[in-house]
């Protein structure tokens, strides 16, 4: 909106300028322009905070419509969920997954944590989450929020609607294919085209009508007129909740306004698509296992199905207990990581694919008992250690090792990142000491200690400045010990290249303590030297003195 302005104001001056045919000074083009502004974004404003109060009342009454399954509530969308208890137990009713349990405590630093654990879960369902975090939660921003419950909405209830058209067979997803569904369901009504999820919902006839396709004995449809938008919303909304169980997201006023809100009614629609497209399920679903039940002569061969898929299952799921079970990891960061790649493909990919199996199996042995039981047959029981009972047992199993190993790989990539940083700060270390080392040697092995005593005075203070140098280095040189006595205990996998290169800094280390030993013999040696130089020339001084004084006196 914020591109459109310069647009709408160079728009609002053309108008002008063609309206009046005069020019116009630069003071009243100024005043024009500033007030065109201001009200454009006052009405920006007003319109985002009304989008925002009809989204944050709608989504609250529809994450209250799946807590209620767990005897919760929300009273406010942006507080309560602060804590992030309640935005957990949300996912759990969502994805009929268990949510790490949340942290007990008030303080901030709790809710944070709560907040993350739901947003991670978000984040390994494949939900992309952008500039969402737990901070924005907890604070309560309204639209993060808002963002966020929408998202959740996307995820869990519109991105699993998939429609496939009778022409072309393609098949759509999400928005478009509930925007299909709806034109599908209320193709033939008059008055009622559906393009979007916006204006044309306004006067009712579109919910009326996805009911009365489905329920034709709740709705009068064609009593039902384009002028009386409120009586059409508040039939379609409390005949929704009455007779179909759904709950009032939206009332009447939401709707029947200039600009209704897109996501607010998507998502009171999506509720529609989910019941009626369950009734259709059940429908179909009763009419096939019917279809099964009227040919006795198949039970045999379903039978001796499920013993085939059963022992399969229970193959796969002692075989991979086996190889999650194995505790004995790649001792590089590389092969933890590609072992975590491959243990999340494996709860991606493989696991979904047996969990339906076993779910099959159910429905399985249950259509084989109806058959049986609608042929006054004696019921199958499977053979031993092949019940739903045992494979749901075998399979708890699986879910222990499973989580026993993701939490094993997961401390274990902490401790090679650990190894790693620790290796990447030992390089460092040893690079700037090897530097060090090397330009100490070289000083110390010039003997420029000068010609005369001074010279070699100042040479030996020099040295000394060295040597102290040196001797405050050496705790420097034993942090790199440290390093790498560390990841030896620690059993890295490239420790013989820390340990060489440790010998290494040590070997120069101590070479470099010779040097200084032996230039300090020879720098002791110079001065000594030198001070009996400087003896013998005050001796020859005092001699030469003697002499001239016995010459006089002679």
């Amino acid at each position: 909106m914020a591109n459109a302005s310069p647009d709408l104001d160079n728009a609002e001056a053309q108008r002008q300028l063609n309206n009046n045919n005069r020019p116009i000074s630069s003071g009243f083009w100024e005043t024009e322009c500033t007030s065109s502004k201001l009200f454009e974004c006052s009405r920006i404003k007003a319109l985002a905070d009304e989008r925002d109060a009809v989204q944050k009342k709608t989504f609250t009454k529809w994450v209250n419509s799946h807590l209620a399954r767990v005897s919760c509530r929300i009273s406010d969308l942006y507080n309560d969920l602060r804590d992030g208890y309640m935005l957990t137990r949300l996912l759990e009713v969502l994805s009929g997954e268990l949510l790490p349990r949340p942290t007990r405590g008030r303080m901030r630093i709790h809710c944070l944590e709560n907040v993350d654990k739901a947003l991670q879960f978000l984040k390994e369902q494949r939900v992309h989450l952008e500039n969402v975090g737990s901070h924005d939660i907890v604070d309560g921003n309204h639209r993060l929020t808002l963002g966020l419950i929408w998202t959740i909405i996307l995820r869990f209830q519109i991105q699993v609607i998939k429609i496939e058209t009778e022409d072309n067979r393609e098949t759509r997803s999400a928005k478009d294919a509930l925007l299909l569904w709806c034109q599908m369901k209320t193709a033939g009504y008059p008055e009622v085209n559906i393009q979007n999820f916006t204006t044309c919902w306004r006067d009712g006839l579109a919910f009326n009508a996805l009911i009365h396709r489905h329920r034709p004995d709740l709705i009068e449809f064609h009593k039902l007129t384009r002028s009386n938008a409120t009586h059409n919303l508040q039939q379609a909304f409390n005949i929704a909740e009455q007779h179909l169980g759904l709950t009032k997201l939206l009332d009447p006023e939401d709707v029947n306004t200039e600009n209704p809100d897109e996501k607010s009614i998507i998502t009171y629609v999506v509720s529609y698509y989910h019941y009626f497209s369950k009734m259709k399920a059940l429908i179909v679903e009763g009419k096939r296992v019917g279809k099964v039940l009227d040919n006795c002569i198949e039970a045999e061969k379903i039978i001796n199905r499920y013993e085939a898929l059963a022992s399969d299952l229970l193959d796969w799921i002692e075989k991979t207990i086996a190889v999650i079970s194995n505790q004995k990891f790649a001792n590089s960061l590389t092969g933890v990581q590609q072992q975590l790649q491959a243990f999340t493909t494996y709860c991606t990919i493989e696991k979904p694919i047996k969990f339906q199996e076993k779910g099959n199996l159910e429905v399985l042995l249950f259509t084989i008992q109806s058959k049986l039981r609608a042929n006054n047959q004696k019921p199958y029981v499977p053979h031993e250690g092949k019940l739903i009972s045992d494979i749901n047992k075998a399979w708890e199993r699986l879910e222990k090792a499973e989580h026993e190993r993701g939490v094993a790989l997961r401390k274990e990539l902490i401790r090679q990142e650990k190894l790693e940083l620790l290796a990447q700060r030992f390089d460092h270390k040893t690079t700037m000491r090897q530097a060090w080392l090397n330009e100490n040697q070289r000083l110390v092995s010039q003997d420029n200690f000068g010609y005369d005593l001074p010279a070699v005075e100042a040479a030996m203070k020099k040295h000394e400045a060295i040597e102290a140098d040196i001797a405050s280095y050496e705790e420097r040189i034993g942090v790199v010990v440290e390093l790498a006595a560390e990841m030896e205990s620690e059993g890295y996998y490239d420790i013989r290249r820390i340990s060489a290169r440790k010998e290494n800094i040590l070997g120069q280390w101590s070479l470099l303590k010779e040097l200084v030993a032996g230039r300090r013999t020879r720098l002791e040696k110079n001065l000594s030297l030198q001070k009996t130089f400087q003896d013998m020339v005050y001796m020859i001084d005092w001699m030469e003195d003697t002499q001239v004084l016995e010459s006089r006196r002679k």
